[in-house]
């Protein structure tokens, strides 16, 4: 049971509706109150509920990351909290798969959700990060960003998320703030459960692109972010850390004839 929970700081977590951002808001629930930020209102309200029932102290703020005012608004909500020390940008999405498939339309949602939110959602809580001279920003990003794997613009967009992580650890680290992103790659979210009942073999055709024969959960994602946050990463600033079986090391597609040969018999 998590107790105390007025006196602890604040974690502005978005996109906390969806898998990974309600595993990352139980994750840190322990430590600190959650300000859970989604547009959803009717799911968002369902992982409040479930946060609370298991002892956390959840706030929903129900909030369009791609309007002004309503960023204005959430980061004032999440303000009166309590000391907001933790931004983790989590919400996204992708839309076109190809260059060929992609519109105008497809290219500035891409790139608002995925960067320019996650770019204005700190600055609407800029000042509340430093006021404490400790406080952390985790961005989700992608192997997207790191690599050619479909979705061009949501990928430039991640990898532009990855670079502005950068530039906030850089510019903002003579305040105490530190800055790191987590790059997820095939997660075992709901979405990807109901292409499995579609499909039953989806895992099994993306895990022979991953050299560690398991694909990471949401609760894996939000093990990182709490390592992140936590001071055992104190000195870890502007960093990009795959959460991806080895999938951003290299694809495994060894030629037949090394894994059969006689003078490697490991696998």
């Amino acid at each position: 049971m998590v107790t105390d929970q007025t006196s602890k700081p604040v974690a502005v977590v978005t996109g906390a509706a969806g898998d990974i951002g309600a595993a990352i808001a139980a994750e840190l629930a322990a430590s600190h109150s959650i300000a859970a930020v989604d547009i959803d209102e009717a799911a968002l309200s369902a992982t409040v509920s479930r946060l609370r029932a298991g002892g956390a102290h959840a706030t929903a703020i129900t909030c369009d990351l791609t309007k002004t005012d309503d960023l204005a608004r959430m980061a004032d909500a999440a303000k009166r909290l309590g000391p907001v020390t933790a931004l983790i940008n989590n919400a996204g999405g992708a839309e076109a798969l190809t260059l060929h498939s992609m519109t105008a339309r497809t290219l500035a949602r891409d790139l608002s959700l995925n960067l320019e939110a996650a770019l204005n959602c700190f600055k609407a809580l800029e000042r509340a990060l430093i006021e404490g001279g400790s406080g952390t920003v985790v961005n989700i990003a992608s192997v997207n960003g790191l690599g050619t794997f479909g979705h061009p613009a949501y990928s430039a967009a991640k990898a532009g998320l990855i670079h502005a992580t950068k530039a906030i650890a850089v510019e903002y680290g003579k305040y105490g703030l530190r800055a790191n992103a987590i790059a997820p790659g095939t997660v075992k979210t709901q979405a990807w459960k109901a292409r499995e009942e579609a499909n039953p073999g989806v895992f099994d055709e993306a895990l022979a692109w991953y050299p560690f024969k398991t694909l990471p959960e949401p609760e894996d994602i939000a093990a990182a972010a709490a390592f992140l946050l936590s001071p055992a990463a104190r000195c870890i600033t502007g960093v990009c850390l795959p959460v991806d079986s080895g999938l951003s090391a290299g694809s495994p597609g060894l030629p037949r004839t090394f894994t059969q040969s006689p003078d490697f018999d490991g696998l």
